[in-house]
């Protein structure tokens, strides 16, 4: 092979490789807008979601509630980008054993995040839609007991 093909397909690989490597980074990004505290006021009090950055490829997030003075932690989550593929990773209290549940991302816009896992009992699909800045709708849907069933959660941003 001629010393100029061998450059031409290097430079071809490298500019491949570079678009792979940007386009990892663009899946995370794309869920920055969940960065923040988020409230749900319901008639029993109000359900808090927390969202933090830890780095280029992973969030931190948790949903609670705050009764009087005390924190009801009901999950801890982290949002991870591996390889080619986003993760949403649920730690919910009193379910699973303890252990964290994988739902892998089928869909990632600037204002949705979908998140599936069908082989999970309830739910097996979690999603996000971002309607402005400020506000969003969380939504928990899938199949349980033979029955369809669908949770949704106004939130409402209370900090950055």
């Amino acid at each position: 092979m001629r010393t100029g093909a061998k450059f031409f397909i290097t430079v071809v690989g490298l500019i491949i490789f570079n678009a792979w490597t940007i386009k990892q980074k663009k899946d995370i990004q794309k869920a920055e807008w969940l960065i923040g505290i988020w409230e749900n006021k319901t008639q029993k009090g109000s359900i808090y979601e927390t969202w933090t950055k830890l780095g280029d490829k992973k969030f931190s997030g948790k949903s609670y509630s705050v009764k009087d003075k005390d924190t009801i932690v009901f999950e801890n989550i982290r949002i991870v980008q591996e390889k080619n593929r986003l993760f949403y990773i649920p730690t919910v209290r009193n379910q699973n054993e303890g252990l964290p549940v994988r739902f892998v991302a089928k869909a990632i816009s600037e204002n949705q995040l979908v998140f599936e896992n069908p082989q999970h009992d309830f739910p097996q699909i979690i999603a996000y839609t971002k309607i402005t800045s400020d506000s969003l709708i969380a939504e928990i849907s899938g199949t349980k007991n033979g029955q369809k069933r669908n949770q949704t959660f106004p939130m409402k941003r209370v900090k950055r």
